[in-house]
């Protein structure tokens, strides 16, 4: 199961959530938002990520996701090459043919970028939407709808609608996951990843390290006890 820990604001925090066996670390690039942190910022972050590299192997196979809100190419690549990311979100009203285009220029220069497109959904045309995607980015992100905030707002998406739910691409399950309810997602709807912000925060981008443990160690438990049930069959 793969587990992206997004709203990251603080290296300390940072180091400790890839240490609990995260694959993945979220920085909102949306100055609006709460959990914003600027590209000189996350640069520092994963700098010195990198740097650990020689004590952590770990570390070396961590995504970088830079989070961004109908952002253009430009300001992406930019803040794609200062933060030092290797993998982009796209939260917005970007369309397939903009991530096509998007992809195309970021891969000159970052060839193995991963490229990922959160959608917002209400109800089955939103999952129909996501199929439009798979052909295109590595990864489809459903998240819960809200009329007036593109992310983390701690609702939880009407999960039975996703229990067909099979795209082309891998898919990443967000909206209102926490410790408690993180074993029940994976069971009824089977997703590739987890995306959790405010479930596991004291304040915004303020992680509470506990409740992210409890996640992460819940995900992992899960994730062995449907590797054994699959062998097992």
């Amino acid at each position: 199961m793969y587990i992206k820990i997004c709203g990251i604001t603080k290296l300390d925090q940072a180091q400790a959530i890839v240490q609990m066996g995260a694959n993945a670390l979220g920085f909102i690039c949306v100055s609006s938002s709460p959990r914003y942190i600027s590209p000189t910022a996350i640069g520092q972050i994963t700098s010195s990520l990198l740097s650990a590299q020689t004590e952590m192997a770990r570390f070396s196979e961590l995504d970088l996701i830079g989070v961004f809100l109908n952002s253009s190419i430009s300001e992406i690549s930019e803040t794609v090459a200062l933060a030092g990311l290797n993998a982009v979100q796209l939260h917005g009203d970007e369309s397939p043919e903009f991530c096509a285009q998007l992809r195309s220029h970021l891969s000159a220069t970052h060839p193995k970028i991963k490229l990922i497109k959160a959608l917002r959904v209400k109800d089955q045309s939103g999952l129909e939407k996501a199929n439009l995607f798979s052909n295109v980015v590595d990864a489809i992100l459903l998240d819960a709808y809200d009329p007036h905030m593109a992310g983390g707002t701690g609702k939880t998406l009407d999960w039975q609608m996703l229990r067909d739910f099979r795209p082309a691409c891998d898919w990443w399950l967000a909206g209102g996951l926490s410790p408690e309810n993180v074993a029940d997602a994976i069971a009824l709807v089977s997703p590739h990843g987890l995306d959790v912000s405010s479930g596991v925060e004291r304040a915004a981008g303020d992680k509470d390290l506990s409740k992210v443990e409890q996640f992460v160690q819940r995900c992992i438990c899960d994730r062995a006890a449907l590797a054994q049930h699959s062998s097992a069959g």
